[in-house]
């Protein structure tokens, strides 16, 4: 299958093209249409770059919404590899009047892939007030929306251990920033690492034609599981694979190319995975070109 990313051009036509893909889908159920809440996208997968022509050319001629398509973005997250401890962020203004002051210092670890976000606090003495901790969470989560890498931070701790406040110059607003300064003083010390979605990727082929499919594998970052024949389909083998999510939007082409026509897939999310070496320098720096 092949995936492309559509909007409507105009605004206005939102709502109108939602209503003309559920259409197009009830007519056609080898189409796809997946909201992604993260990239906000609305993604189409089809049978190859003619389905998916013929699919937006409906759109405009038959249902009158003009649309932008472009490749689905990848939902790449970054992790940390290492504690950083007792980290302070202050933030700290004076400009006549009421200043702004809010004071933190945390500590940010690793979890295991898979935790997502965990914030904590063992504030004593008053040391920050308690109405004031959850503006420090909230400046957090803030920063944690673009990491050093420029991707959302996922999988780690961070613990409020300690800090200080004003009796007339903090406020939420004061800790809240606090709270950004502290992270984004710690995550670029805690060993950053980029993770990319991995797919579970099953693909039937002509049996002559599944050496061809390992390389094609094998030459989009693919680890093979292994392969068998496929039930009820004399000639025919069933190969399994573990493949980046950007690595399968044009499989299908090589796919096509390499059985004649005649092979296909399917695909399943499975985990996040680090990404290292020359691949996640390509991707990071793909990724500030296009910010």
């Amino acid at each position: 299958m092949l995936a492309i990313a559509i909007s409507a051009k105009e605004r206005k036509d939102d709502v109108k093209l939602g209503q003309a893909l559920n259409k197009l889908v009830d007519e056609d159920p080898s189409l796809t249409v997946v909201h992604n809440p993260e990239t906000h996208e609305i993604v189409v997968w089809g049978q190859g770059e003619m389905h998916l022509r013929v699919a937006t050319e409906r759109l405009a001629g038959r249902f009158g919404v003009a649309i932008e398509r472009q490749k689905p973005i990848v939902g790449y997250r970054e992790t940390i590899k290492k504690p950083v401890l007792n980290v302070r962020g202050r933030h700290k203004k004076q400009s006549g009047g009421h200043g702004q002051f809010g004071d933190v210092v945390i500590d940010v670890k690793p979890l295991p892939r898979g935790s997502g976000f965990k914030f904590d606090e063992v504030i004593t003495g008053g040391a920050v007030p308690r109405n004031y901790i959850p503006a420090v969470e909230e400046g957090v989560i803030d920063a944690l929306k673009h990491g050093p890498l420029g991707f959302p931070v996922v999988d780690l701790a961070v613990t409020l251990t300690d800090g200080s406040y004003h009796a007339v110059d903090s406020s939420d607003m004061a800790f809240r920033l606090a709270g950004r300064l502290g992270i984004s003083e710690a995550l670029p010390n805690a060993q950053p690492v980029l993770l990319e979605p991995i797919h579970l990727v099953e693909i039937v082929c002509p049996t002559d034609a599944t050496a061809k499919i390992n390389a094609i594998l094998s030459g989009r970052r693919g680890q093979i599981l292994g392969f068998d024949t496929r039930d009820g389909w004399q000639g025919w083998d069933r190969v399994r694979a573990m493949m980046p999510e950007a690595e399968i939007g044009e499989l299908i082409v090589e796919l096509r190319s390499a059985t004649a026509g005649a092979g296909s897939f399917t695909r399943q999310f499975d985990r996040m995975a680090e990404v290292t070496g020359r691949a996640a320098e390509q991707i990071i720096a793909a990724h500030r070109d296009a910010a």
